[in-house]
């Protein structure tokens, strides 16, 4: 019998391992039934679906291997970084999905969240409060207007499997939709800034880097506490605290 292996869990949700086969179980409907839609839609590669019986998702294991994780050593070339730009361009380029994803949240709310989200990390003694405060001010750059585009909404380098100079499979879709297209950049490179410039060859123009470095800080910013929470640690070497350092 294979052995089955444990790849995430929280609260949440939790993925397993099974030989070649990953089971996603998680309590929110919803979720399960936005990763099913869209994988269909998507005009990238993406997991085939074996078999759905809520709460769990069945999907087949992709070849080839993932970029590396945050806080991770990378094991991409500079040909697979470009690779995986390319994939991002197609699919912020495809017709939208019906629905919002993360990346799609509205200024106002995201501005919201942000500023509690701050007020709570100094309150805490989370983190220091000149490291907060000069992260949100950073993070008030992507609070703009943008043009909707077909969004992972959780673009980690963790979720792009390459073979070389291919895209594999790209997994993890349960916060896709219309949203900000910067905000999926940004989340692929966060930690990993060095590869943007491979990574902008593949998606084919030049981008706003005062914008991805705010969602980049947003990002971070919004995640600290939670992952603590699910026991996780954001402090940990080139992860999202150090993201939060670099904006000193």
């Amino acid at each position: 019998m294979d052995e089955v292996q444990v790849v995430v869990a929280h609260a949440e949700r939790a993925t397993l391992r099974v030989g070649d086969v990953f089971l996603k179980v998680d309590a929110d409907q919803a979720r399960l039934d936005v990763e099913v839609e869209a994988m269909s839609l998507a005009p990238v590669p993406t997991p085939r679906v074996l078999w759905r019986k809520p709460p769990v998702l069945a999907t087949a294991a992709l070849p080839g291997t993932t970029l590396g994780r945050l806080g991770g050593p990378v094991t991409g070339s500079p040909a697979g970084w470009a690779a995986a730009g390319a994939a991002l361009r197609k699919l912020h380029d495809a017709p939208l999905p019906p629905w919002p994803g993360r990346a799609g949240r509205s200024i106002d709310a995201l501005a919201e969240e942000l500023a509690d989200e701050c007020e709570l990390l100094v309150r805490n003694g989370v983190l220091p409060a000149d490291l907060v405060s000069r992260n949100r001010r950073v993070a008030e750059g992507a609070l703009r207007p943008w043009t909707p585009a077909f969004t992972h909404g959780d673009l980690q380098i963790a979720h792009v499997f390459v073979d070389g100079d291919e895209v594999t499979g790209i997994i993890d879709w349960s916060e896709a939709g219309q949203g900000d297209a910067l905000y999926d950049l940004a989340t692929f490179v966060l930690g990993h800034e060095e590869h943007l410039d491979d990574v902008l060859a593949g998606y084919g123009t030049d981008v706003d880097r005062d914008v991805m470095d705010g969602w980049s800080s947003l990002r971070s910013l919004l995640a600290v506490r939670p992952l603590i929470e699910q026991g996780f640690d954001p402090f940990a070497p080139g992860c999202e605290v150090d993201a939060l350092r670099a904006r000193m």
